[in-house]
């Protein structure tokens, strides 16, 4: 089978599914943070989360200032590690943490589906966005763009992508000067890489064919996490980096000022990071009101202005290159938490996207 006729395979099976009591811990394999009490610990909260440790780390100290006397535990996973233990715990009766955070909120969907989750409603619960909430067992308690990132010292004013078409257009005007200088997740080892990927070709099948084609040709580089596409390029090693996500690509420009963050023009995917309460949960009224937490305004607030920086219903942060309201605009398109993530998590589809993604961009990866 040809590139091209892998590409439109890949691209058509995506539009065809858009129409469409005490027990033993589990193994764990996160990297562990612990964040003691400040008081006499009378509770111990374990989270094992897909999500950057420096991120949640001021919302666990801001609420550990209205919880003194709860240690907290955070395990640090890669998505589709995070994803496997969960389902292998759930599907062995294992308990495994109090609480799941994860970008990949088509893999929490995917355990909550399976009868993995508990269900959970609140006041906070009731302020949760209808496209943030599936059946009170997966919440969003994040608003994040995927954008495009570059290295203003090196990649000139003519060169700035401003769109997915414009990444297209540049690969194919100035091949030598970006071959094997773009990065983004490899789908393989990455649970939101896919997620990201898969939401493109149904967003736009036309135009992601073109970048995915343009990508290859440019021997696109890929990487499992945010952390190592954005340390390349502050490295040098990179100039332009494609579908990051902006929470992570806003902390990385704020320590590095040469690192420009972009919002896509043409459409911006936008995730909400996921919670879950696995259903064997050893202290779920303590998982409960760490959620509560998250989705609070107080909570909120430390998000936006400390953690994860963006939200829906205020500007972009400073110095951020895109329109000052992403949902009025139009250009953002967020991602429904709810049942449709299946069809994403099916095995025979995700078999299939990845493998067609493969044959396109296993030649250029690095």
């Amino acid at each position: 089978m040809t590139a091209r006729r892998k590409l439109k395979s890949l691209l058509l099976l995506a539009a065809s599914l858009l129409a469409t009591t005490a027990l033993p811990a589990f193994a764990l394999e996160g990297e562990q943070t612990v964040f003691p009490a400040a008081a006499a610990e009378r509770a111990r909260l374990v989270i094992r989360g897909a999500t950057d440790v420096e991120a949640m780390r001021p919302l666990i100290i801001d609420f550990q200032r209205l919880a003194p006397d709860v240690t907290v535990e955070f395990n640090d996973y890669v998505t589709n590690d995070l994803f496997k233990e969960a389902e292998d715990a759930c599907a062995n009766q294992l308990a495994y943490g109090d609480l799941l955070l994860s970008s990949s909120v088509d893999q929490l969907v995917k355990l909550a589906n399976d009868g993995c989750a508990q269900e959970y409603r609140s006041p906070e619960t009731e302020r949760v966005a209808d496209w943030a909430n599936w059946r009170d067992e997966v919440f969003g308690f994040t608003f994040e763009p995927a954008v495009i990132v570059y290295d203003g010292e090196r990649v000139p004013p003519e060169d700035v992508p401003r769109s997915h078409v414009e990444i297209a257009e540049l690969l194919r005007s100035k091949p030598d000067v970006y071959r094997n200088r773009i990065g983004t997740y490899d789908v393989r080892a990455s649970g939101i890489g896919y997620l990201l990927a898969f939401h493109d070709a149904l967003q736009a099948p036309t135009t992601y064919g073109r970048l995915l084609e343009s990508f290859s040709r440019a021997d696109v580089v890929t990487r499992c996490c945010n952390s190592e596409v954005l340390g390349q390029i502050a490295s040098g090693r990179l100039l332009i980096a494609y579908n990051v996500l902006g929470s992570y690509a806003y902390a990385a420009a704020q320590r590095n000022p040469d690192l420009r963050v972009v919002i896509p023009r043409d459409y911006a995917l936008i995730l909400s990071r996921g919670a879950l309460i696995p259903d064997l949960a050893p202290n779920p009224a303590l998982a409960q009101r760490f959620l509560d937490y998250l989705l609070s305004p107080r909570g909120q607030k430390v998000a936006q202005e400390e953690a994860f920086y963006f939200s829906e219903n205020s500007p972009l942060p400073p110095g951020v290159d895109g329109p000052m309201s992403l949902i009025e605009s139009g250009i953002g398109r967020p991602i429904r938490v709810g049942p449709a993530l299946l069809a994403a998590q099916d095995r025979a589809t995700r078999e299939e996207f990845i493998r067609n993604w493969t044959s396109l961009f296993a030649p250029g990866a690095r």
